[in-house]
This record gives C-alpha cells, structure tokens and sequence, in this order.
C-alpha cells in the first residue's frame, strides 16, 4: 500500500467482508459453486470506502487539505466520510437527479454537495475545472493513483478467503471499473510474490443495458469505448457514459478471456428480490446485475455454471429503497 507513515492511515475499518457461499441461490439455477463478495458492510455502506480510505491517506501524507470527487452516489458518501475523519474539505459534485439519500449522506459528513445538471461526465469536468484553479485534490476514478490501490485489496482477499486459489470466473459490475482494474493488479502482485500461481480468472464486465459502452466495445473489437449516448438506469453506479479507463477494463476483459454483457433494469429487480429471498442479504442494483448476467451468460452458453463463480456485491440495498 502507498502510505509510508501508519501515523497518516485514514480508516473508518473498511474491508475485511465476507465472501459468502452461496448454495441455496447457485442451485436453484444450476450453478453447484457460486459465491458472492459482500461489500455493503464496508463504512459508508459500498466497496467506495476501499478506494477512498487510501486516497485520503496519502493525501494526508502529501498534505492536501481539501478534495473533490464527481460521484454517482456511493463515492461522493466515501470521499465525504474519509475526508471528514482526516479533518479534510470535501467537495462533492452529483447528477441532480441522484437519489436523495447519497446528497444528504454527503451533507451529514460535512461535505459541500453541488448537484449538476447532467451525468457524471458533466461532474467530473467541474472537478477538473476547480483542480486545474488550485481549489482541490482531484480524487476522480483513476485521474490520480491511489484509489485503485485501495480497490486491489478486493483481489487480495478474494485470494485469502479461498486458500491462496483464484476463482474460475469473476463478474464485476462496472461503471468506472476501479475494482476489476485493481483486483488484476492484485494478482500480479501476488503472483510476484509466490502467494499464487499464473491462473487467473475470467474477469467478466456487467453493465446495465440503459448504458453499456464496455460491453459494446468488447462485441466490436474495439480497444477504447464510445460515449453511451442518453444513458439511463435506475442503478446509479453504472450510469459511466464512458470509463475514463476503458482501455484498461477492455484489455484485461481480453486479457482473461473474459466478456462483457449487459441486463435490463427489470432483470436486476428480479435478480435483486432472489439473492433477498435465497441468501438474506438486500443487495444494491448493481451488486444484482452480476446474477442476472451470469444466469443470461450460462443460459447463452458464456459461462460453464458448472465453475467456481464468484459474484461482486458493490453495496447496499438500502440507499436504493
């Protein structure tokens, strides 16, 4: 990790969640080894917290007094709360049409919420904009170094929870693709330390159909994405009309003889209330897009459901109510 001095460590005790087997679910729909990664019990309620508790660290370190962050919802919360711990300014700028409850997260942890006409795109210029005046750290996805070091703790503790083995297949839901980008880093990582062999997983990409640059790409063979035109879903968090780092999520998606799929809103709905029902655990949108796309995947005949899969829940069901 990039902190020199444990003294500048911002944390709020995130990470260490649960990788939960998940048999009364898998077998339902023929899928005998089926696991999901937890991260709603992360502070703030997402696997933002990761990324965010390691940005704010260093830039403690490096004595940044003040941040911002464009956010779909769960990062804005993150850089609010980890700031706030540090004794930092936070500003966080939202689509004005975010669900209520991420503003007023943000404005519990004394962050300064600007709401913007637009999607996170049109945030994220603003953010640049003020960065570009002296006004703030930029902590945007991937515009500094330190939140995907945070995010490749995921792909640690995937190894550890399963024996110092990877999983045959990853599904990820992806909107600015920190995590997946992060988890591949980890394994390098291991790998170059002896902890684990070469196998790797494949890393699959999911996406919502109302915006799906990633998965378009990867069907045209493209190595960087098209902006998604009128993107529009109901799971905030995939609302990205284009990935700042969409040639590094394409090229490990190739990388790993991985894919990329797309569900419909409905399907998450639906994917949402089975994990509830099977598994007890109120997953966000997004975390139950990577069910609907394995159960479209296997029945495409993508996906072996036969394989140890192991599935990302992002965050929380609740602030989705």
């Amino acid at each position: 990790m990039p902190v020199e001095n444990a003294d500048n460590v911002v944390s709020l005790g995130e990470g260490g969640t649960p990788l939960l087997r998940s048999d009364r679910l898998g077998s339902a729909a023929g899928f005998p080894d089926l696991w999901i990664k937890d991260e709603s019990g992360n502070p703030t309620g997402s696997f933002k917290a990761r990324g965010l508790s390691a940005a704010v660290s260093k830039g403690t370190e490096l004595g940044f007094s003040r941040i911002a962050v464009p956010s779909a919802g769960n990062a804005g919360g993150a850089a609010a709360a980890y700031a706030a711990r540090a004794g930092m300014k936070c500003d966080v700028f939202l689509p004005d049409d975010t669900p209520d409850l991420f503003r007023v997260e943000c404005e519990r942890y004394g962050a300064n919420v600007t709401l913007v006409h637009g999607l996170i795109d049109a945030c994220g210029k603003l953010v640049a904009q003020g960065a570009a005046e002296g006004k703030w750290h930029d902590v945007s996805t991937l515009k500094e170094p330190y939140r995907v070091e945070g995010k490749k703790t995921l792909g640690y503790e995937l190894a550890e929870d399963l024996g110092w083995e990877l999983p045959d297949v990853v599904l990820y839901p992806t909107g600015g693709g920190t995590g997946l980008i992060g988890m591949w880093k980890a394994f390098g990582e291991m790998e170059r330390l002896g902890w684990i062999g070469a196998k790797r997983p494949r890393m699959i990409a999911v996406q919502a159909e109302g915006c799906a640059p990633i998965p378009k790409a990867f069907a045209e063979g493209k190595a960087v994405a098209e902006r998604w035109e009128n993107a529009a879903t109901y799971a905030s968090g995939l609302r990205v009309p284009k990935p700042f780092a969409d040639f590094l999520i394409l090229a490990i998606l190739r990388e790993s003889s991985g894919d990329a799929v797309t569900v419909t809103d409905e399907e998450m709905r639906k994917a949402e209330d089975e994990i509830g029902a099977a598994e007890g655990m109120f997953v966000c949108p997004e975390g139950a897009a990577t069910w609907a796309a394995a159960k479209k995947l296997a029945a495409g005949g993508r996906l072996d459901a036969r394989s140890q899969v192991v599935l990302f829940n992002t965050g929380t069901g609740f602030k989705y109510a």
